[in-house]
């Protein structure tokens, strides 16, 4: 029989009264509802759910609502925050509640459904990385619940009590018993508590029959090892209660007491981008099925989790500048450079078998060369893919890779297609082929066409490189080690995303960041800026692909420049410097705002300010050739800059082809800083999009502009600087990001984290804690003003701790290059008045990493590099060698490599040892056993006293 949501009115049916009730403090305007997925509770329709009202119970608001059902009523459901028009504020983390009504109720019985509101840091647990990873396998050892029937029937004081408890954090074989201060509950002794069964999704249940008497109870939770080991949830005694003086007292209560309280679980892991992986096997760079060894080498250091920059295709240029992982070609498709060319077939003739041993000889080199081991790479694979192409494309497995994945699959390799035959990714210059069309698609990818062998070509590579990364994901999770991958904020301009979604992306734009700890200019990575309005029409689809094509190989991913799902540093595309820019969306200064402020002169303000003086003063003697080449003069003594310059790439343009160039051929560099200094000496940049509105120039106090205007205008744009950046704009933001990065952790299971560093605005860490995403805490780049050095024993539980990261130096770089910043943290952080040691000693490296290992931080994560320093034997390499991205190089190339092989590394016990034993020391969860065959009295690490200070 169907099930209704509530009494249709016929006698026959026996109704019971539920009461909805939740603890919850809302603010003003706000107000609670639950919304589920029967009639009675809207069917999901927020807007026709159960409104609940405040009743205030003690030093608690409760939430109260009531509804009539039959009694073999069941649902989904849960409790939404909402505003005055029933608009959803915030809405419960993790899986939907499900009611299930107790056996044995009877027409006319009150059931009272005692909630608590479920957080996102609870949920964490319910992530794919925590369920499906780390504590997989646990499900064996649980039964589901049986019905349960009461051995007596109710007399008028009976009650019976649900107890309901979620323990996602439970060992297989393991119990669960509430235990408390009546007999039924074992009178305290958890030997004798109430046993509670397990019903799926990590929640356990058991229904106790209590006298009226009895009330209050107070009770706790136990899990009981399977060994017969108890341990006792943590905190105060939790207390159940009922109203007596009711007229209908509720007879049946559902506890639902929400997680196990637990010691906070915390773990570790190792970050390694994956062409900086070295092994025995690979042609020169990090290959997929290196991720097993790399594996293999966490379990038996302790680690839980392995951390990967993009992994995505970035085959735009065909050269070097594609080293750089976070340009996407394409953000579906997987990395050619990444494949292994052994592991594509089975029959490899000898001659390509010498090939791949002539090439594995070669490209064993210091440092990435990525175009010859792309090349190689593609090489190869065409060969053997010409001998064993039938075999695979009418394979069953090749068949399904494409029927599931062809939405992109299809565009991307005829992107290829068309980048390779018109030598260039800018798909504004495919003449017909500029506008992306389904017909168009249809016939570039269809059978017969003299090119079909390039196009399934394509499809091949990337089905290998999705069997190959697919068995290390496979891999790691058999061994408990969660594979992080990393989400890059932006896409190449020139992409396939761009292409088949042109209306997504703001192409006269570019993304970037302020100044900032990484770079005083700001930051200019060139991809254009997304439309969010238009990426809303469809709730966000391309980005849900994205999440769950991710999801295919990582448990957890790392979003890059979270901030930019807040707002974003958007830049005219002309710009390719980082400082002359805007947030987007923003509120603007308006020109009737700032004429209120008595500033008038709009066009002195927005425009570069130029006078001989700042000529002189920033050429010197060189101001003439300057001026004549590149500035006209208005005004006596006042320029501007020629239409042929007056933008910086012009600015760039020009320097490299003018005829004059010769003229200052050896000085360009400075050249070009000067000019840069010139365009970007404006206070307030006009928005192009409507002249009437005006943004604050970031640092604009810096600024000769600044310097020469009236006390008055001063006073007035230092207030509107700070009001601009650090307070109108707090609301917008915040609602911004709820609408964006929900969508994002509801389109996977994956663990999220979010890389939230740099200039923060207030709304950004409450936001992150009511999504549940762990943020991301560099020592050297604490959120707190006041101090030069976090100190991680401060930091919150749900952050991501490590001593650097990809975007800067290694902990042994950071250590050398400044002997006066290694002072101050030596006294600072150390505790020493001493001379710090000019080399960072595998001493000093074990005190930085063990500081993190015991911060209160949910994650602590190391760049493999820093972890490597805790023994002398592979420090020789220098230091600044091993770093892997320079963010004031728009063309850095990222090629770093490990310069030691995995095998040799798991050769190593004891640097295994002394990592696992820094895992454990600080109470961090660790999989495996202990690893064996560390010598007791071979070459020991530094367990450090650093000046007699542990």
């Amino acid at each position: 029989m169907a099930n209704l949501g509530s009494s249709s009115g016929k006698k026959s049916l026996n109704t019971v009264t539920l009461i909805f009730k939740l603890p919850y403090y809302t603010q003003w305007g706000q107000s609670l509802l639950v919304a589920g997925s029967e009639p009675a509770l809207g069917s999901w329709n927020v807007k026709q759910g159960l409104s609940l009202s405040p009743v205030h119970q003690g030093n608690e608001l409760i939430w109260c609502g009531r509804v009539s059902v039959i009694t073999g009523f069941s649902c989904q459901y849960n409790y939404y925050v909402v505003d005055d028009n029933k608009n959803v504020l915030r809405s419960e983390s993790g899986e939907k509640r499900k009611l299930v009504l107790p056996e044995g109720i009877q027409d006319g019985d009150v059931v009272e459904i005692r909630d608590w509101w479920q957080d996102a840091s609870e949920a964490l647990f319910l992530r794919s990385a925590f369920k499906n990873v780390i504590f997989s396998g646990t499900e064996n050892a649980k039964r589901e619940l049986q019905s349960t029937s009461l051995n007596k029937s109710l007399d008028s004081e009976d009650i019976v009590v649900q107890f309901i408890i979620s323990c996602p954090r439970l060992g297989a074989g393991s119990t669960v018993v509430v235990t408390g201060s009546n007999p039924q509950l074992g009178n305290w002794r958890t030997q004798d508590g109430l046993k509670l069964k397990y019903v799926g999704d990590s929640i356990w249940k058991a229904n106790c029959l209590l006298r009226k008497s009895e009330f209050p109870v107070k009770y706790k939770y136990c899990k009981i090892s399977e060994a017969g080991v108890s341990s006792l949830e943590f905190g105060p005694n939790r207390e159940v209660d009922v109203d007596l003086s009711s007229p209908k007292p509720s007879r049946y209560i559902l506890l639902s007491d929400g997680a196990l309280r637990e010691s906070p679980w915390r773990g570790a892991g190792v970050a390694v981008p994956m062409f900086s992986i070295r092994s025995s096997e690979d042609l020169g760079v990090g290959e997929f099925l290196d991720l097993k060894l790399l594996v293999d080498w966490a379990v038996n250091s302790g680690f839980h989790l392995v951390q990967l920059l993009p992994i995505n295709d970035t085959s735009v240029h065909g050269m070097w500048w594609d080293s750089y992982p976070y340009s996407s070609l394409s953000v579906f498709a997987l990395h050619p450079l990444y494949l292994r060319v052994q592991a594509l077939s089975d029959a490899i003739p000898g001659d390509i078998k010498d090939e791949i041993a002539r090439a594995k000889q070669q490209l064993d080199k210091k440092d990435v060369d990525y175009e010859a081991a792309m090349a190689t790479k593609l090489s190869i694979a065409r060969k053997i893919f010409k001998l064993e192409k039938d075999k695979v494309l009418n394979s069953s497995s090749f068949k399904q890779f494409l029927s599931e994945n062809e939405e992109w699959l299809k565009p991307y390799a005829a992107f290829c297609f068309l980048r390779d035959f018109f030598e260039t990714s800018d798909h504004s210059q495919w003449g017909r082929f500029s506008q992306f069309s389904k017909e168009k698609l249809d016939k570039l990818v269809s059978e017969g066409t003299l090119h079909h062998d390039v196009i399934c070509f394509h499809y091949y590579i990337q089905y290998h490189l999705y069997m190959q990364l697919s068995e290390a994901a496979a891999y790691a999770r058999k061994k408990k080690v969660i594979l992080k991958g990393d989400l890059p904020i932006g896409v190449d301009r020139n992409s396939v995303d761009t292409w088949v979604y042109p209306t997504l992306f703001r192409m006269n734009t570019a993304t970037g960041a302020p100044p900032d700890y990484f770079d005083k200019n700001g930051q200019n990575w060139g991809f254009p800026t997304y439309n969010w309005e238009e990426m809303s029409k469809d709730n966000y689809g391309w980005w849900r692909a994205r999440l769950t094509q991710m999801a295919k190989y990582f448990t957890a991913y790392r979003i890059d420049h979270i901030l930019g799902f807040f707002r974003i540093w958007e830049l005219p595309d002309h710009a390719a410097t980082g400082l002359a820019g805007k947030f987007r969306p923003s509120i603007p200064l308006s020109q009737e705002e700032l004429l209120n402020e008595g500033l008038w002169d709009f066009d002195r303000m927005s425009r570069p300010y130029i006078r001989q003086e700042i000529l002189e003063e920033i050429f010197g003697s060189f101001w003439t050739v300057i001026a004549a080449n590149f500035l006209n003069e208005y005004k006596k003594q006042c320029y501007e800059f020629k239409e042929d310059c007056n933008t910086e790439k012009k600015i760039i343009s020009k320097l490299k082809t003018s005829s004059e160039k010769s003229l200052w051929l050896e000085k360009e560099d400075n050249i070009r800083r000067g000019l840069f200094d010139l365009i970007q000496n404006i206070v307030l940049i006009r928005d192009p999009e409507d002249n009437t509105k005006f943004y604050p120039r970031f640092n604009l106090e810096d600024t000769s502009s600044f310097r020469d205007l009236d006390e008055h205008s001063k006073n007035v744009l230092r207030r509107l600087y700070y009001d601009y950046y650090f307070a109108r704009q707090e609301n917008l933001w915040r609602e911004n990001a709820l609408k964006t990065l929900p969508v994002l952790l509801n389109s996977s299971d994956m663990l999220a984290c979010g890389e939230d560093l740099g200039l923060i605005p207030a709304c950004v860490h409450p936001v992150m804690q009511e999504l549940g995403l762990i943020g991301l805490r560099i020592q050297r780049m604490p959120s707190e003003s006041n101090l030069e050095f976090g100190i991680p024993s401060q930091y919150s539980y749900m952050t991501v701790c490590a001593p650097s990261c990809h975007d800067c130096s290694t902990l042994r770089a950071w250590w050398e290059e400044d002997a006066g910043r290694r002072s101050r943290f030596y006294k600072t952080v150390v505790g020493s008045d001493d001379e710090p040691p000019s080399r960072c000693t595998p001493e000093v490296v074990h005190f930085i990493v063990q500081q993190h290992f015991d911060a209160p931080s949910m994650w602590a994560i190391f760049p493999l590099q820093d972890l490597l320093a805790l023994k002398d034997k592979y420090t020789t390499r220098p230091a600044p060698e091993e770093t892997i991205n320079d963010p004031t190089n728009p063309k850095h190339y990222w090629r770093f490599r490990v310069h030691v092989t995995l095998e040799s590394l798991l050769d190593d016990k004891d640097i295994q040892a002394a990592i696992k034993d820094l895992v454990t020391s600080s109470g961090r969860s660790f999989p495996g056993k202990k690893v064996e065959g560390a010598e007791e009295s071979g070459e020991k690490l530094a367990k450090v006293q650093l000046n007699g200070k542990p």
